[in-house]
């Protein structure tokens, strides 16, 4: 007789160094305190987590499969091997809720596939976050994750994104990596209309926390740092 299949836990964790149970429902840390078996992006970043969460956990006793962009879709199947013995599985982001623009959503669809039942926990989604603080419409938008890098590329998609939300309605949501922020927010004032409203939400969740909605002409005049720091951008026409 085969055993009974265990589930597999989307574990959210912070979106920076916020202590966790500030940002993270009690559930979290329930299920981190029973749970031993992780898929992770880097284990060095989930151990650290999870000694923050449940710091008298038996680190020596934590099983741990890494998964990344460059993950074998081969591979994925059998990292779900103990969920198939009785046993529960967490899958752990590096920052927010596993599976949202994160590697972690070829584990999940891996999982529907032999039938083992998916729990999502409660926690930090910088994308949603950032949607409730814009003042966007939040019954239609779009994350695009990273916009080109060549300047010629980078404006043309802008001005389509900003097509986009004028002729559906619909925001659109993208990112940058962190120290090229500063160069983003430039391209976006100098390619957008000047009514054309952009929304920048930087350090969500931490005490440096900034967001702030205006228009890509008023953007021009502001003076804020964003190198180096986690920003959302959002643009509604």
């Amino acid at each position: 007789m085969q055993p009974q299949k265990g589930n597999l836990y989307l574990i959210p964790c912070t979106l920076g160094d916020t202590p966790p149970l500030e940002v993270l429902p009690l559930l979290v840390k329930k299920a981190v305190e029973h749970i031993d078996h992780y898929i992770v992006e880097h284990e060095k970043s989930a151990r650290r987590f999870i000694k923050s969460i449940v710091p008298r956990k038996s680190q020596p006793d934590l099983h741990f499969q890494l998964i990344n962009k460059f993950t074998d879709a081969s591979e994925k199947p059998q990292m779900l091997a103990p969920c198939l013995e009785g046993l529960d599985v967490g899958v752990i982001s590096d920052a927010g809720c596993p599976g949202i623009a994160d590697p972690g959503a070829g584990i999940v669809e891996q999982a529907h596939l032999q039938g083992i039942k998916v729990v999502p926990l409660v926690g930090p989604s910088s994308i949603l976050m950032a949607m409730m603080a814009s003042g966007f419409n939040g019954q239609n938008f779009a994350f695009n994750g990273y916009l080109p890098i060549d300047k010629k590329e980078r404006k043309t998609t802008i001005k389509r994104l900003e097509k986009l939300s004028g002729d559906y309605n619909q925001s659109q949501l993208f990112i940058e990596t962190p120290y090229r922020n500063n160069q983003m927010l430039e391209s976006l004032t100098a390619a957008l209309h000047p009514q054309t409203k952009i929304c920048v939400a930087c350090d969500i969740t931490l005490p440096t926390e900034f967001i702030k909605t205006d228009t890509a002409q008023h953007w021009k005049n502001k003076k804020v740092d964003l190198n180096k720091r986690p920003t959302l951008f959002i643009i509604q026409k």
